[in-house]
C-alpha cells in the first residue's frame, strides 16, 4: 500500500449471503482513497463445457455459460447496490477458475488491484472466527497487500497495530517492519485513525553447557534481563522514529508473540493488525507455522498482511485445464455437431 490505492477487489466466495462487513470495509477504503470496487466471484458450478461435450453443441455450451455467468453477476449487482457502496464505482465480475485463491490472484493481477479484501469465517453459529485454507492461501501467494475481515465492526477512526520484529528472525527481509509501518501509515491516513506499533519478544534463557546434557533453566543476573530489555525498546524506538511514530505509540510486552498480540489487540480495540507474510515451503511451515497459525486465527479484529519488497508469486497467471476432455459422442442423425470451445478464461486487461 505504498502506493495510492485505486482499484479494490473484494473476493466474495458465498453467493447466498450478503458480504455486510466486506462491503463496508471495502465502501470506506474506496470513498476515502477515491477508489473503484470490483466484486469478483470465481465460479464453482460444473462447467457446461467440461460436463456435458458428448451432448451439447458449441452454441448450447456457449449459451449455458453465459447464463450460469449473468446469474453470478446479477447476484454480485445486488451486492454493488449496497447502501455501503454508496458514491461508489463498482463493477462485477463472475469467472471460472480453480482453486478459489489462485482465481482471486489471477483476478486481481489482471484488473491492476492495489489492495484485495476477503473474509473469514466461522464454522458455525457463536464460534471463533477461523482461517481455512483459501485463506491461508491467499496469505502465502497473494503479491498485493490482502485485507483479510474478521470483524463486523465498522472503522471509525481506528487504531491500526503494525506488529513488527526488527531483528528479523526466521530470515526474515530486512525492509519487511518499514513495508508494515507504510501500509499501516497509509491506512491510518485514510481511514483518519493512528497508527501504534507493536512488538513481543521473549526473556533471555541461560543454559549451561555440561558434559552430557545441559543443565536446567538458570535464573540470570536482573541486569542481564534489564539490558535485554533495553536493547529491545531501543531497536523498537528507532524503527518508529524513522516511521514518525511517537514512543507513546510504541507498545512492547514479553511474552509469546500470540498471546500478547491477541491480548493487546482486544484490549487496545485495534480495528486492524498489519503483519508480514513470507512464502515458504511444506517441510518449513512445519517448524515455524504454528506460531503465525496462533497469532491470525485468534486475533478478533481485522488483518492487513502484507509482502516485501521483490515477493514473487507462484500461481500462474493463466489457469490451465481444470480436466481432460471426454470423447465426443457419435452425432446423432438430423443434428449438426460442432467442435465445443476451450474453457472461456478471464480476460487480462
Amino acid at each position: 500500500m505504498a502506493t495510492r490505492i485505486r482499484h479494490i477487489l473484494v473476493a466474495i466466495g458465498d453467493l447466498r449471503r450478503t458480504p455486510q462487513a466486506e462491503l463496508r470495509k471495502a465502501g470506506a477504503l474506496a470513498r476515502a482513497a477515491r477508489a473503484s470496487v470490483e466484486l469478483f466471484h470465481a465460479i464453482d458450478a460444473p462447467d457446461p463445457e467440461r460436463s456435458f461435450p458428448e451432448t451439447l453443441t458449441a452454441r448450447e455450451v456457449t449459451t449455458r455459460r453465459a447464463a450460469i455467468v449473468d446469474k453470478c453477476e446479477r447476484r454480485l449487482g445486488r451486492f454493488a447496490r449496497h447502501p455501503a457502496l454508496r458514491q461508489v464505482t463498482v463493477r462485477c465480475t463472475a469467472s471460472w477458475d480453480y482453486p478459489p485463491h489462485d482465481a482471486v490472484i489471477r483476478r486481481a493481477r489482471a484488473a491492476g488491484s492495489d489492495l484485495v479484501i476477503a473474509a473469514a469465517h466461522g464454522h458455525r453459529l457463536g464460534a471463533r472466527v477461523v482461517l481455512r485454507n483459501t485463506d491461508w492461501e491467499l496469505i502465502r501467494h497473494c503479491p498485493l497487500p490482502l485485507l483479510l475481515v474478521k470483524s463486523p465492526r465498522p472503522y471509525r477512526r481506528p487504531l491500526v497495530l503494525a506488529a513488527v520484529d526488527p531483528f528479523h528472525r526466521h530470515a526474515r527481509p530486512a525492509n519487511l517492519d518499514a513495508r508494515l509501518l507504510e501500509a499501516g501509515a497509509d491506512l491510518a491516513r485514510l481511514l483518519r485513525g493512528s497508527l501504534h506499533v507493536f512488538h513481543a519478544y521473549m526473556p533471555v534463557v541461560g543454559f549451561e553447557t555440561m558434559a552430557l546434557a545441559a543443565a536446567p533453566l538458570m535464573m540470570l543476573p536482573p541486569e542481564v534481563e534489564e539490558t535485554h530489555t533495553a536493547q529491545v525498546t531501543h531497536a523498537i524506538g528507532e524503527l518508529a522514529a524513522k516511521a514518525g511514530i511517537t514512543p507513546a505509540r510504541c507498545h512492547i510486552r514479553m511474552g509469546e508473540v500470540a498471546e500478547e498480540l491477541g491480548t493487546f489487540a482486544r484490549r487496545s480495540g485495534a480495528a486492524v493488525v498489519v503483519m508480514g507474510a513470507v512464502s515458504r515451503s511444506a517441510i518449513a511451515r512445519l517448524f515455524i507455522g504454528n506460531a503465525a497459525e496462533r497469532t491470525l486465527d485468534h486475533l478478533r479484529c481485522d488483518v492487513l498482511v502484507v509482502k516485501p519488497r521483490g515477493f514473487r508469486s507462484n500461481v500462474e497467471r493463466r489457469p490451465q485445464a481444470t480436466a481432460p476432455r471426454a470423447p465426443r459422442a457419435p452425432a446423432r442423425q438430423g443434428r449438426r455437431t460442432a467442435a465445443v470451445p476451450e474453457a472461456i478464461q478471464p480476460p487480462l486487461l
